[in-house]
């Protein structure tokens, strides 16, 4: 230690309890989640009973809410215009919160609509979280926020909130005139433009809903504005009566900081009530030990149980092997497992029996189902499930399946290195 510290006794208890709160801060969001759950859930609730819905209406988000219309935007080339149509079509309000907001063509045509909506004289509000939004042209922010718009970014980093730099929002919310509300997938930025057609065109699903549901994702917005602003919204600009618009009921589940396991409470339920096939899309899957054993239960059962993630074509390596150390056991259980090949694949969908269909922002991992605030759909529709299924099975097509005796022929260093990978499964 240099001899003009020793001298000051107080500056170096100061620095040593300042490194101690910093470094305990950093243990703690590193730390995972605690488990709500210590075993599987027992296959009690088929996914045909009706207490099934009664009691997920209960216990995880809003209840299923009637007279909806729900229609599935696949790829940029449906989902865009249909948001942007959405925006140009506001007369009162405008609600965006999304994780990633990059720069291109798309981010500024979505910054110019804002603009313009806002010059008008529109309550446009934009939440980016602070992190996914990094890579964010500045001077797109500086330009909505001279015609109006009122741009925040969602818990920024700072010295009084580094406990919480973990936990972010990576919901995508667009909800417009409270009547009209957009969730999936997407984030803005070029690389989700087009069809799917090229490796630099991506893979997703986005949800535009029209009717009383849209007041969930409104709430679900407005509990983080609040948090991020101190403004509450109020009123039925914010929150209108809404008509019925369709004949779908809706779920709208939403996870939020210190309240995060809804989500895998949700999907261990699911998963427990499925009798005959359980299809899972995502392009994050890094499923913990209880999810494995509810599927490998659901296995046990007969259930066929089908997983797409992404192929070679990835943006994030690291999770691809983290991933495949995990899937020996499940893939040797009969679980089918196929890496979509044309592009990046950013499609999350779960499908149960035909029956029960979650879609939404929410991954299969630990970042998602603890960490992350996110939010979701879910119906018991058959007509809505064969929908994503026809979907599920067209993407299957162009995947290729991986098989226990490939996850086996790894060489020693694709072995040690998905393994290495996998000690940071919490975090990535």
């Amino acid at each position: 230690m240099p001899m003009k510290l020793r001298r000051h006794p107080l500056l170096i208890a100061l620095l040593s309890a300042t490194t101690g709160v910093l470094g305990c801060l950093l243990i703690g969001n590193l730390l995972p989640e605690p488990h709500e759950l210590k075993q599987p859930i027992p296959h009690h609730l088929a996914s045909s009973d009706r207490q099934l819905r009664t009691s997920m209406g209960a216990l995880f988000g809003s209840n299923f809410i009637p007279g909806n219309r729900i229609e599935t935007l696949a790829n940029g080339n449906q989902i865009f215009p249909a948001m942007l149509r959405a925006i140009r079509g506001a007369r009162q309000t405008i609600s965006f919160e999304t994780y990633i907001y990059w720069r291109g063509a798309i981010a500024e045509e979505f910054a110019d609509a804002l603009s313009a909506k806002a010059r008008e004289g529109l309550s446009v509000k934009v939440l980016l979280d602070w992190i996914g939004s990094l890579p964010m042209d500045e001077q797109l922010i500086e330009r909505m926020q001279a015609s109006g718009v009122e741009v925040v970014r969602f818990r920024p980093v700072t010295w009084y909130t580094i406990d919480r730099v973990n936990n972010r929002t990576h919901r995508k919310l667009l909800i417009v005139d409270g009547r009209v509300g957009f969730t999936g997938g997407v984030g803005i930025a070029d690389e989700w433009i087009g069809d799917a057609r090229t490796p630099n065109e991506w893979r997703d699903n986005h949800y535009r809903v029209e009717g009383p549901a849209a007041a969930e994702f409104q709430s679900a917005f407005a509990e983080h504005w609040i948090e991020a602003t101190g403004e509450l919204l109020l009123g039925d600009r914010f929150f209108p009566e809404i008509a019925p618009a369709g004949d779908h009921a809706a779920q709208v589940v939403v996870s939020s900081t210190h309240q995060r396991n809804v989500m895998h409470l949700m999907l261990m339920t699911a998963i427990a009530a499925a009798q005959k096939s359980i299809r899972i899309a995502t392009p994050y899957f890094v499923p913990d030990e209880l999810t494995r054993q509810q599927l490998l239960e659901a296995r046990k059962r007969g259930v066929d149980i089908r997983i797409i993630v992404p192929g070679p074509r990835t943006d994030a390596r690291i999770v691809r092997k983290a991933s495949r150390h995990l899937w020996g056991d499940l893939l040797q259980a009969g679980v089918r497992i196929s890496e979509y090949q044309p592009t990046f694949f950013h499609c999350k969908l779960v499908i149960i029996d035909d029956i029960w269909t979650s879609v939404g922002s929410t991954n299969i991992d630990d970042r998602a189902l603890r960490l992350n605030d996110e939010a979701n759909i879910n119906l018991f529709d058959q007509q809505f499930a064969g929908a994503q299924t026809a979907l599920f099975d067209k993407d299957a097509a162009v995947s290729k399946p991986y098989t226990f005796a490939d996850w086996q022929s790894r060489t020693a260093s694709e072995k040690i290195s998905d393994w290495v990978s996998s000690l940071a499964r919490l975090q990535i």
